[in-house]
């Protein structure tokens, strides 16, 4: 029996390497199986988007008394509710080393930080800074964390098959939770000329990088936290829920499953 299967039964000797660490935690964290994930996976915040897909494939939900949640469908496709924060985000990238998936979109929402990202837009993010932290223990302040290109022209072909538009641009990611009433942080990114804002993004994108996974990011605009009128509150973050969630999981799907049925490479080369 090798060390990881010792490990799992308890027979006291250490687990110490990171695939280790990620093949024991990732079933502990979401309560699915190693071979319960597929090649392809979306990442969420919300646990509603589990149930919904769960809903629409009639597949089982795992994790509901776990940190995360989890289901597959028949074809192969995973979703993840991984909770919110950099933190976490740096967590399931890491955890997911564990199956090897083949592509990661993540199926987040932002504040709109220009008048072109109104709620209900959608952006795809170039590129995300790293106003985080978490991410400077994976790399150097000056590695750019960035999303992969292929995995993007999925989503940009399934976004407009669905009569939407998008935005592309920069996002800024940030620790914070409550800073609208920071005026000079808002100045700040007034400075950075940045499209919108997140806690999770530029996370992903480098431990993602880190650990050689595909990823990429579809944001939902759920406020404008510009004006003090568009701050979210319970209320409108419902009726964004309401309006914008299924469009939202459904591009999601969409284009993780022709990835997955095209059988294209998404990965980046080693250099």
């Amino acid at each position: 029996m090798n060390k990881f299967r010792d490990s799992v039964t308890g027979s006291g000797i250490p687990i110490t390497e990171k695939i280790e660490i990620a093949r024991n935690w990732l079933p502990r964290y979401t309560g699915m199986p190693l071979e319960g994930f597929g090649d392809y996976i979306l990442l969420t915040n919300f646990y509603h988007y589990v149930i919904r897909f769960a809903e629409i494939f009639d597949c089982e939900i795992y994790g509901k008394d776990k940190p995360m949640q989890a289901a597959t469908n028949s074809a192969g496709l995973s979703i993840i509710n991984f909770g919110m924060g950099s933190p976490n985000a740096a967590t399931i990238m890491d955890l997911l080393i564990a199956v090897e998936p083949q592509g990661v979109l993540f199926l987040g929402k932002c504040g709109g930080l220009k008048k072109s990202t109104e709620i209900g837009h959608f952006i795809l993010p170039i590129a995300a800074i790293r106003g985080e932290g978490t991410g400077h223990d994976y790399f150097p302040e000056e590695v750019p964390a960035l999303p992969s290109f292929k995995l993007h022209k999925f989503v940009s072909e399934k976004i407009a098959d669905h009569g939407y538009e998008y935005r592309t641009g920069v996002v800024y990611t940030t620790n914070r939770r409550v800073w609208e009433h920071d005026e000079g942080f808002m100045e700040y990114l007034k400075s950075l000329t940045v499209m919108a804002i997140d806690m999770e993004t530029a996370t992903l994108f480098i431990v993602g990088h880190h650990n050689q996974i595909p990823r990429g990011a579809l944001l939902l605009v759920s406020d404008v936290p510009i004006t003090p009128e568009g701050v979210k509150t319970e209320e409108s973050d419902q009726e964004v829920t309401k309006n914008w969630s299924d469009v939202h999981l459904q591009i999601g799907i969409d284009a993780m499953t022709e990835i997955g049925e095209k059988g294209e490479k998404i990965k980046h080369y080693n250099y």
